[in-house]
C-alpha cells in the first residue's frame, strides 16, 4: 500500500489532531471519508464501463500475467532465444570459396546495378502505395 504502515497513519493522525485542533478534526474527517468513497465509487465506475465495453473477454483475461511485478527482462530474452521458429527454413551449410565466380552473389547484384543504370527505371507498384 505504498510503504505506509499503521504506525505511521497514527503518527499521521497524530499530527493532524494538534495542526487541525479539536473543533476542526470531525469536519475534516468527514470531508476525507467523502474523498474516499468518491475515490473508491470512481474506480468501481471505470472498472464496470471497461467490462461493459470490452464485452465477455475481461472477465476471462488473466490480470496476474500482465502484472508489471511479473515482468523479468532475463527471462523474457531466455525464452525468445530458445523459442523455435516453425515457419524458418532449415539452414543450409555455407561454404567458404576462394575468388569470385561467374555466377557469385557479388556479380549477380553488380548486373543487376547496372541493368538499372543503363537508363531502366527502378521496379514501381503503383498498388502498393
Amino acid at each position: 500500500m505504498g510503504g505506509l504502515t499503521f504506525d505511521k497513519l497514527l503518527i499521521v493522525g497524530v499530527i493532524a489532531v494538534f495542526l487541525l485542533g479539536p473543533e476542526r478534526l470531525p469536519h475534516y474527517a468527514a470531508q476525507l471519508g467523502k474523498f474516499v468513497r468518491s475515490m473508491r465509487d470512481m474506480a468501481n465506475g471505470a472498472k464496470s464501463r471497461v467490462r461493459d465495453e470490452m464485452g465477455p473477454d475481461f472477465d476471462e483475461v488473466d490480470w496476474r500475467k500482465l502484472d508489471p511485478r511479473q515482468y523479468d527482462p532475463r527471462r523474457i530474452i531466455r525464452e525468445a532465444l530458445t523459442e523455435v521458429d516453425p515457419f524458418a527454413e532449415p539452414a543450409r551449410p555455407v561454404v567458404a570459396r576462394a575468388g569470385v565466380n561467374e555466377n557469385s552473389a557479388y556479380l549477380q547484384r553488380k548486373r543487376k546495378r547496372e541493368a538499372l543504370a543503363a537508363g531502366e527505371g527502378a521496379p514501381f507498384d503503383s498498388e502498393a502505395t
